[in-house]
């Protein structure tokens, strides 16, 4: 645990993201294609939800929740309170045109990369309309 100046703990970094999905039997074959690994863990839970969870780097966990309640009808929306999106970092901007390419090859819609003065994102969806984003710092 990092510690401010004022000696008070430093905010902890995020060890995982867990995005609530349809129907795993349509997410989980896209995320792993995405990712290009198998899950670290399938399992269904005491508290209600089956999960299946990726290791994605530097010790992160993404996880994909399909709830034993069903989802409300009508897709995701960064408009609703909560998640407006999940961006996963790159080193640089040629990493984003490399991962441009694989999600040509997946099929994947996206909206091009971005440049901006504090960086470069690549948006795209998975397949419940979840915003999605690659993004690397100005370089």
């Amino acid at each position: 645990m990092s510690e401010t100046t004022e000696g008070a703990p430093g905010f902890a970094p995020l060890a995982h993201v867990a995005l609530t999905v349809r129907d795993l039997s349509v997410s989980v074959p896209w995320y792993q294609a995405l990712i290009g690994a198998e899950p670290a863990l399938d399992e269904d839970t005491d508290g209600g939800f089956r999960h299946v969870v990726y290791p994605i780097g530097d010790g992160m966990l993404l996880g994909l929740h399909q709830h034993r309640t069903a989802a409300p009808d009508g897709r995701f929306s960064e408009y609703g309170v909560g998640l407006d999106h999940v961006g996963f970092g790159c080193p640089d901007r040629t990493s984003l045109e490399r991962w441009a390419a694989r999600l040509d090859d997946l099929g994947v819609a996206h909206g091009g990369i971005v440049d901006a003065a504090y960086g470069s994102g690549l948006s795209f969806r998975d397949p419940d309309g979840i915003a999605l984003e690659f993004f690397a710092p100005p370089g």
